[in-house]
């Protein structure tokens, strides 16, 4: 290559290098405790397929990447819709990932103001103060979230095609969550007498599962996928049901900012049909799912418990 040549092409790359650096990054928050999606322990660097869509998502744009890891506590007080619109309000980030994408989750606050979660980063101003709230908007949904039926040691040889299989089996379930209620309305309350609640965050489900005191369970699949990489010599087993009802999962951010969200749904779509989201599931540890209609859940679940259906 010729002398003028040689100095063309390194300006031009520096050139690109520059314009790159000088973008805004992309600056998107994650739950540090959601494996295998996201998990962040501070010193250590982040993993997670939700980590890795987002460098992805990013790369795709052409910006960096910053993360703004937050910590969601489940209690009666807290809210994941509130929590989102908090962070997303007071500007740490542009984008929250793995977020669901229901109808209840994306109503008009009905509240003006809320507190942060803790955020890595956070002062203790920072925990005291209220935060104006905006409204939210979704981008197009990147992964389908639902609930399995996990097998104890005992109970493996059982086929599973449906709720109405578990009877007769020993059940634990979480008190007041989804599954409890999809559970305890079946079919009029058929499998009420083989229920047994814990207590979410103090008992451990999968661990009295495991040690043979049930035979069954109904949870999302991610908590299953993130135990059993956390016990590789696990005796549980998955049914290989999948309940049919359940949510996506998405990025949520601003109603204010619907360039981003558009560029953002841009690159989920490049993302999506190049195969490479089912990719990052699978070096994450995680039984992807691609999203499935409608992109946004109404009121669905609502009808079944209703009915006493599925």
């Amino acid at each position: 290559m010729k002398p003028w040549r040689a100095a063309c092409a390194a300006a031009l790359v520096l050139a690109t290098t520059a314009a790159h650096a000088a973008d805004p990054a992309l600056r998107v928050c994650l739950d540090e405790d959601l494996p295998p999606l996201s998990v962040h322990h501070r010193g250590k660097p982040g993993s997670g397929f939700d980590l890795a869509l987002a460098q992805a998502v990013a790369d795709r744009l052409g910006r960096p990447l910053e993360i703004q890891w937050f910590e969601s506590k489940l209690d009666e007080d807290s809210s994941p819709a509130l929590e989102a619109n908090a962070l997303l309000s007071d500007g740490r980030c542009g984008l929250v990932g793995s977020y669901a994408l229901t109808q209840d989750a994306l109503v008009v606050p009905g509240v003006k103001t809320a507190k942060l979660p803790d955020f890595d980063g956070a002062t203790r101003e920072d925990r005291r103060r209220r935060v104006a709230l905006g409204v939210l908007r979704p981008s197009k949904p990147y992964m389908f979230s639902s609930l399995t039926v996990v097998l104890g040691p005992d109970a493996k040889q059982r086929p599973i095609a449906g709720i109405g299989d578990l009877a007769g089996l020993r059940i634990a379930i979480e008190s007041g969550t989804l599954a409890d209620a999809i559970l305890m309305t079946f079919d009029k309350g058929r499998l009420i007498d083989n229920i047994t609640h814990l207590v979410p965050g103090r008992d451990d489900l999968l661990g009295e599962l495991e040690q043979g005191r049930f035979d069954a369970t109904l949870l999302d699949i991610r908590r299953f996928d993130a135990y059993r990489a956390a016990h590789a010599d696990t005796r549980l087993m998955g049914s290989g049901y999948l309940y049919p009802i359940g949510a996506n999962r998405g990025y949520v951010g601003l109603a204010g900012n619907p360039e981003l969200l558009a560029a953002v749904d841009g690159a989920l779509t490049e993302l999506q049909a190049s195969g490479t989201l089912a990719e990052l599931g699978r070096a994450a540890g995680l039984t992807y799912l691609p999203p499935r209609e409608p992109a946004i859940l109404g009121d669905a679940f609502q009808k079944v418990l209703q009915s006493g259906a599925q």
